[in-house]
């Protein structure tokens, strides 16, 4: 499909998604930040004691910090995921709507274009009989 200039997007339209996205995407980060803050505090676990070493502690945070991103970025996906489906299932309706529009138009077009030779033809008629009743008034 190829795109008018009134299809293309305006400036203003464009840096109004930018900024949409930019600030998606800082709540993103401050979502995450939020979520692995308390990972980023020392807790008794994880402090290097003659009880718990230090490499125990950090596999517990790598692995708390895997499964975090897990989450995150699953639930995102799906969203993400979700979205699509959505925005192609509605370019496909407006491409259907479209088209019918189209014939629409073209539909009306024709019944104007038809509409217009038939008052020309009544009007023609008239026209001829007006002359001939005034031929035969006179005559």
């Amino acid at each position: 499909m190829n795109a008018t200039p009134s299809e293309k997007p305006e400036a203003s339209e464009v840096d109004d998604n930018l900024a949409a996205v930019s600030e998606v995407e800082a709540g993103i980060r401050d979502f995450v930040r939020n979520d692995i803050a308390y990972l980023r505090r020392p807790t008794p676990s994880l402090l290097n004691t003659a009880d718990t070493p230090l490499d125990l502690g950090a596999e517990t945070t790598v692995s708390n910090v895997n499964s975090l991103i897990q989450r995150v970025a699953g639930t995102s996906l799906t969203e993400i995921e979700n979205l699509v489906s959505e925005l192609e299932a509605l370019r496909d309706l407006l491409h259907a709507e479209g088209q019918r529009v189209q014939r629409e138009i073209s539909g009306y077009a024709q019944l104007s274009q038809a509409a217009m030779k038939s008052t020309r033809m009544i009007a023609d008629n008239v026209a001829q009989w007006k002359r001939t009743a005034d031929g035969l008034r006179n005559g």
